[in-house]
């Protein structure tokens, strides 16, 4: 490695460990890694703006804002209430309902938007019991970022498998003659979140208890929460209308930034037209600008100039290019530490741009080898995923819901709390994964 390589590596490193341990503010030792590479050579102040991806930028900001609106219609308590109802009154059983519907809303929708969605939901039941949000908020984070993979829709490394091997929707769910992506994650995610119901089951949580009154409310018999219909709908329309042209991105030809910028402005438009003849009770837009969490937004864009500094020096092509033995040496070696080295690196790195190196390293092995890439397709990408899932600077999902929960609750949580969380939901999601990946996709083409 060259001198600049080791600084820049060495840089990355301590601006990941200030990151993780928030010895000081996150985004404050993001920025400052930045400087840092900008200042050694790593890159030009140039680059590093350009390496920021503007486009998710201008996703999260806008449906940030969609979401405040959301927040102000009542159907989160509404929503909220109907699920305590279902899981009549057991905490437990309500966190885990809400986390699994996050991770199967996040097929189709980005991972912090669905954070962004549903902690409404778990502040108002938190209101009503007194619980603490965050590791409700983090599990929602966790279970967003899991499934993300499971279909060509939810997140950008199956977009860029999409990209560099042509796999189609179908192919998430069944490819060369065997249950692929969504059947074998969908399985390993349903028994992740059984595990951590019986977790929830031995915490605080499972001693919360909710007043006469409060129960009457939270069953809906006391409380209308949708107080203006019209204001909801027109809201809820706006979502999904925004929502739709971002699925419609290739007929308009432009990008998804711009979509979802132009479906908010719409929105902000229409509300502000119609507050005052229709009586809206909403704040007016630099309220709901206010309520976005911008320095979650700087964490985003200062995370996506450190790893790209990392490309830019050479260093993740260095790390992919170190696969490439372990992969020649035969399939059930190859995948195996591909799959267990990749998942710790992704902990630590923001993935995105790591598992598109070593995708385009698989594919010309394939070409010039003649290997079967699909098992190291599949173990890079579930890999890639669920490691993210680690910390907060491999999943900033997992950055705003902590952000989210400690403003909720006034109060900062402990790394080794928070390690209580992201942990065991790595390893048992891995290891679950692994194992069917090896019976399923590795063994079979060994003989």
């Amino acid at each position: 490695m060259e001198p600049t390589q080791i600084i820049t590596a060495l840089i990355f490193i301590v601006t990941i460990v200030l990151v993780i341990t928030r010895k000081i503010d996150p985004v404050v030792s993001a920025l400052l890694g930045v400087v840092f590479m900008i200042s050694v050579g790593s890159m030009t102040e140039v680059q590093a703006f350009k390496f920021v991806d503007w486009n998710v930028l201008m996703i999260l900001i806008s449906v940030w804002l969609i979401a405040g609106y959301f927040g102000k219609t009542g159907i989160p308590e509404y929503l909220g209430d109907r699920t305590l109802h279902i899981s009549k009154g057991n905490i437990p059983l309500f966190v885990t309902l809400i986390g699994m519907l996050a991770g199967f809303v996040s097929m189709f929708i980005d991972n912090v938007v669905v954070v962004l969605m549903l902690a409404p939901i778990i502040f108002h039941i938190r209101k009503l019991y007194g619980f603490k949000a965050t590791g409700p908020i983090l599990f929602i984070g966790l279970s967003s970022n899991f499934m993300g993979t499971a279909l060509l829709l939810g997140d950008l490394p199956p977009q860029m498998l999409h990209s560099v091997s042509g796999v189609e929707f179908l192919g998430f769910i069944w490819h060369s003659g065997r249950p692929s992506s969504f059947i074998i994650l969908t399985v390993v995610y349903l028994l992740v979140c059984l595990v951590f119901y019986f977790k929830f089951k031995k915490s605080s949580l499972a001693l919360c208890t909710l007043d006469e009154e409060a129960a009457h409310e939270a069953a809906g018999e006391t409380m209308v929460h949708i107080k203006d219909k019209r204001f909801a709908f027109v809201v809820v329309a706006g979502f999904i209308l925004t929502i739709i042209g971002m699925s419609m991105r290739q007929i308009f030809d432009v990008k998804l930034g711009f979509i979802a910028f132009t479906g908010t402005l719409l929105l902000v438009l229409v509300i502000e037209i119609l507050k005052k003849p229709l009586g809206f009770d909403v704040p007016d837009l630099e309220h709901m600008l206010g309520e976005i969490e911008w320095s979650a937004i700087a964490f985003y864009a200062a995370l996506f100039a450190l790893v790209g500094g990392l490309e830019h020096a050479r260093l993740l092509e260095i790390v992919a290019n170190w696969f490439i033995p372990f992969i020649k040496s035969g399939l059930l070696v190859g995948t195996s530490v591909l799959y267990w080295v990749t998942a710790p690196i992704v902990g630590v790195v923001e993935h995105d741009a790591f598992i598109l190196t070593l995708l385009y390293v698989i594919r010309d092995l394939g070409q010039s080898q003649g290997i079967n890439v699909w098992p190291y397709y599949w173990g890079l990408v579930w890999a890639g995923t669920l490691g993210s899932n680690l910390t907060i600077a491999g999943a900033p999902a997992l950055y705003v819901a902590l952000s989210m929960g400690e403003k909720e609750d006034g109060e900062k949580l402990s790394l080794k709390e928070f390690f209580s969380y992201t942990v065991p939901y790595v390893v048992i999601s891995l290891v679950l994964t692994y194992i069917l990946m090896v019976l399923i996709w590795v063994l079979p083409f060994t003989r």
